[in-house]
């Protein structure tokens, strides 16, 4: 078996209900300890104005309204994804991009480890607790409730360098060809798995690519 760590460039909108979902397959090939994969995460602007999509995308579905069914009713099937039935219903965020921006800033001021257990609890505010993750007094308050300290994080928001990072993050998703949320980019950009796939799925390809002798990725 070859070696190398596995890297997959993972990119998500937080407020994508597939994303919710995939949540416990992440941790899960996580928990594999037969599986040496990295995971890289990054984000792509797919709610960065949520109103306009809404209005764009479901305006003879009924709008939020429908929306809000149609999360609700594909969380449904999944135990481990619960929804709050005022998601969308009621909070309604404008924009995914101020929780993007803290979660950068999070990983610049902590870590990378501190940026994916940041993310987690944003996701879980917004699906669980129906909270407003577009707010970033809210964001800032849940960094405080999670002990992240704060002064580090606002210092990278407001001299620049967070928003530099997640719009690298943005253009990095429209130059691989990301199409939504969630995308895996995996083996360098060779293979991309895009939306609800399931955990065999992910296992499998994840497992073959760890058997492939390194040099065969180069055969023509």
């Amino acid at each position: 078996m070859n070696d190398a760590p596995i890297v997959i460039e993972y990119y998500t909108d937080v407020l994508c209900v597939w994303a919710w979902i995939a949540q416990r397959r992440i941790d899960e090939l996580k928990a594999q300890t037969d599986l040496p994969v990295v995971f890289q995460h990054r984000y792509i602007d797919l709610f960065g104005d949520t109103h306009t999509k809404i209005n764009d995308q479901w305006a003879d579905k009924g709008l939020f309204e429908g929306y809000c069914e149609h999360v609700c009713d594909a969380a449904s099937h999944y135990t481990s994804a619960p929804i709050h039935s005022d998601v969308w219903r009621i909070t309604r965020p404008a924009s995914s991009a101020n929780a993007h921006l803290v979660i950068k800033a999070v990983e610049l001021a902590h870590g990378a480890a501190a940026s994916i257990s940041f993310a987690f609890s944003v996701r879980k505010a917004f699906f669980m607790e129906a909270m407003d993750i577009a707010n970033l007094e809210r964001l800032y308050q849940l960094l405080s409730q999670q002990g992240i300290d704060s002064t580090p994080v606002k210092g990278a928001v407001n001299d620049g360098r967070a928003i530099a990072v997640l719009m690298s993050d943005y253009q990095r998703a429209k130059q691989q060809g990301i199409k939504g949320s969630p995308s895996y980019v995996i083996d360098n950009g060779r293979q991309t798995l895009y939306g609800n796939v399931g955990y065999r799925v992910l296992y499998a390809n994840i497992h073959e690519l760890l058997k492939r002798p390194a040099h065969e990725a180069t055969w023509c």
